[in-house]
């Protein structure tokens, strides 16, 4: 269980969500101390190259988060961070054991709000297999929890990718320069098949 770009979490049903707040940079990766689990960060976004040009500065952000309250969950703290990427994202789950695995994956649009002006109109599509846009999921609502739940099975190796990637989808500009790429707010995973899809 990890809470992505956010601290130690412990929900109110007692689940722990570990601490995912290592700084990532444009072709980075982390594994954690206890070797369960990595996390691998590759592109920088072209804001930041800009603001680097312009400015003389380079301060890319790899990490999104807020203090508006999030719908749809009893946990919303899960909720108020997470990793975004301008390009690709991966995670991995290391040392597990051969078996089926249901993987759930925590979304809540941060970036993308709803107002009353142009800026609630960007669209945030990446691959998750298939597209995936978390504000269409949620019926154009921004701050609202959602998840998705996949079946995976780990056969040989030992280890679970997940793969976060922007496909060239959705928009660029809107609400500001930058704003696409993936985003993603915790992951967990479970041995066993817990339902049939």
């Amino acid at each position: 269980m990890i809470n992505c770009s956010g601290p130690r979490t412990t929900l109110s049903n007692g689940i722990a969500y570990e601490t995912d707040t290592e700084p990532l940079g444009p072709a980075t990766y982390y594994v954690t101390d206890t070797n369960r689990w990595g996390v691998s960060n590759v592109g920088l976004n072209t804001r930041f190259v800009a603001a680097s040009y312009l400015t003389g500065t380079n301060n890319p952000r790899y990490t999104i988060s807020t203090s508006s309250p999030i719908g749809s969950t009893s946990d919303p703290t899960l909720f108020q961070s997470a990793r975004i990427s301008a390009s690709s994202l991966r995670y991995y789950g290391l040392g597990l054991e051969n078996g089926n695995y249901t993987v759930t994956l925590e979304f809540a649009e941060q970036a993308i709000l709803d107002t009353p002006t142009r800026k609630s109109l960007g669209r945030r599509v990446f691959d998750i297999y298939p597209d995936f846009d978390i504000r269409k999921e949620t019926n154009r609502t921004s701050l609202l929890a959602i998840e998705k739940v996949y079946e995976a099975q780990v056969v040989s190796e030992n280890y679970h990718e997940i793969h976060f990637f922007w496909a060239g989808k959705g928009t660029c500009c809107i609400p500001e320069e930058g704003t696409y790429g993936p985003l993603i707010s915790a992951i967990s995973a479970a041995p066993g098949k817990v339902y049939d899809n």
